[in-house]
């Protein structure tokens, strides 16, 4: 099983952040409650007071009590509607004189309760009473009166007020402490994922540095402006990068020497063949010669493919300086050039594009047997802006050589290869394109795309060695080009190669 994707952004963010969160439910929770106390403070100081002039209105009369509460005491008591003082006045304590019956009884007290000190607690009584809530807060205060000292009565008198108000006034003090917090946590949130953000974009560059690399960049990776945790995961990468440049240059050496060293013996072995094939009377051995001669060819064919191969490498593009020419008159020069095997294989191979100037066309290259194919209506006189392109003249040399050879080889005896260069517009640009048509078996869709890696063939007929269109296509891409395959109509098969035109 795939181990799971995990992201180092998220990841920071959520031990950020997730701390932060919990930090902050903390605080709501802990100011909740400190706002209760503060609120049952301011609460309790107002039972405290009403309850000690409740008092004062119970005055002992020998052993008896004088309760001067007229009705203008009362109505202070219960001047807020919503939230009226409720009292009870109580002697013994739990036998009723005055006020409200429901009031909640204190907590359990011991034999003798504290005199003169007021008892806070929460307690509920039946809504009606209450109007704005069930639970309340109470304030109780055991007196004693008489005049004998020895018999002393035990008086209680109690003040409550509902709870509501209370919880209101806890709610605001946190939502007016938490408000201002939550702001805070917000924008810190905001700072942090933009810190987060900056500090992971030299990541973002190293990856983008590394994605954007052809496979056979081997360059090292430049990221001076990086952390130092950075620079050494790109100095690590740059190591490995040189331990692999330094491998695949000495295999590249092993293959170049290899191929010179094999020219001069396949060229002596090819030789020899031919002469012992036009020597040789007809019978079996001939027959085993020409398997020889065979063999040599496509021998020779393979050593000048990877001589091809390796001239296209990073290594020896650097060495070689692109300039600027005329891709029409390097497609007539390479076409005259292969004119003669064309023939030989009863092949029609003929170039159809813009003459580059009056002198470029020479008697030579124009002479019998070259065959000349133009667009109707072209007059043969007529000179056309040249199509130039900047670049390697021996690097597209070989790219062309390559793809007429491929025609010629597979097309069939009788066939007709045609070799054009015109400009065509691609996406509102003016771009080079050489294009190599042939009208023989052609290629399947389904293999186009794979005829371009390395010692692929799409057919075992001919003696080719499945080298050409991957140099082709390295070349082309080194250039800054692209190269397809199309059918061709009514056969046959179409190789496009598209380059920018020289500014």
């Amino acid at each position: 099983m795939a181990p799971a994707r995990f992201s180092l952004k998220r990841q920071l963010l959520l031990w950020l952040l997730l701390p932060q969160v919990v930090l902050w439910l903390a605080g709501a929770v802990f100011s909740y409650r400190l706002a209760g106390r503060y609120a049952n403070e301011a609460v309790d100081a107002t039972l405290l007071q009403a309850t000690r002039s409740l008092a004062r209105q119970v005055k002992p009369m020998g052993n008896g009590l004088l309760i001067d509460f007229p009705r203008a005491a009362q109505d202070v008591l219960e001047a807020d509607p919503s939230d009226k003082l409720l009292y009870t006045v109580s002697s013994p304590p739990g036998k009723f004189i005055l006020g409200n019956r429901n009031l909640p009884s204190p907590p359990a007290q011991p034999a003798s309760p504290p005199l003169g000190q007021a008892q806070f607690y929460d307690g509920e009584i039946e809504a009606e009473e209450a109007r704005t809530g069930a639970k309340v807060r109470v304030a109780a205060l055991y007196l004693q009166f008489g005049e004998n000292p020895k018999a002393q009565q035990t008086m209680l008198v109690q003040v409550a007020r509902s709870s509501a108000n209370r919880e209101l006034l806890a709610r605001r003090l946190l939502i007016d402490t938490m408000l201002p917090l939550s702001l805070l946590i917000v924008l810190m949130s905001m700072i942090v994922w933009a810190g987060v953000g900056a500090g992971l974009a030299p990541i973002a560059r190293l990856r983008r540095l590394v994605e954007g690399r052809k496979p056979n960049d081997l360059r090292p990776i430049e990221l001076d402006a990086a952390p130092q945790e950075l620079r050494s995961l790109a100095q690590a990468i740059n190591d490995l990068l040189e331990a692999v440049r330094h491998n695949v240059q000495g295999q590249r050496r092993f293959i170049s020497d290899a191929a010179h060293q094999l020219r001069t013996p396949l060229a002596g072995l090819k030789s020899q063949s031919e002469l012992a094939l036009a020597e040789a009377p007809p019978g079996p051995l001939t027959m085993r010669l020409a398997r020889v001669h065979e063999s040599a060819t496509r021998s020779a064919h393979l050593v000048n493919q990877l001589l091809a191969l390796a001239r296209t490498e990073p290594e020896s593009l650097t060495r070689q300086t692109p300039v600027r020419f005329d891709l029409g008159r390097l497609a007539r020069e390479v076409t005259a050039e292969l004119v003669p095997r064309a023939l030989q294989q009863n092949v029609d191979l003929g170039y159809d594009g813009p003459d580059c100037d009056p002198d470029c066309a020479s008697a030579s290259q124009l002479e019998e047997p070259f065959t000349e194919t133009r667009a109707p209506g072209l007059v043969p006189e007529q000179v056309e802006r040249p199509v130039e392109v900047t670049g390697i003249p021996l690097l597209l040399r070989e790219a062309l050589v390559n793809l007429v050879d491929n025609a010629l080889r597979y097309a069939g005896r009788g066939a007709r290869v045609t070799v054009q260069v015109h400009v065509q517009t691609h996406d509102g640009a003016d771009r080079a394109e050489l294009v190599v048509t042939d009208n023989g078996p052609g290629i399947p869709e389904a293999l186009r795309e794979q005829v371009f890696e390395r010692f692929f063939r799409a057919t075992h007929e001919g003696n080719g060695c499945g080298l050409g269109l991957a140099i082709v296509k390295e070349i082309v891409e080194r250039h800054g080009g692209r190269i397809a395959l199309s059918a061709a109509q009514p056969r046959g098969l179409r190789v496009s190669m598209s380059l920018p035109i020289a500014l």
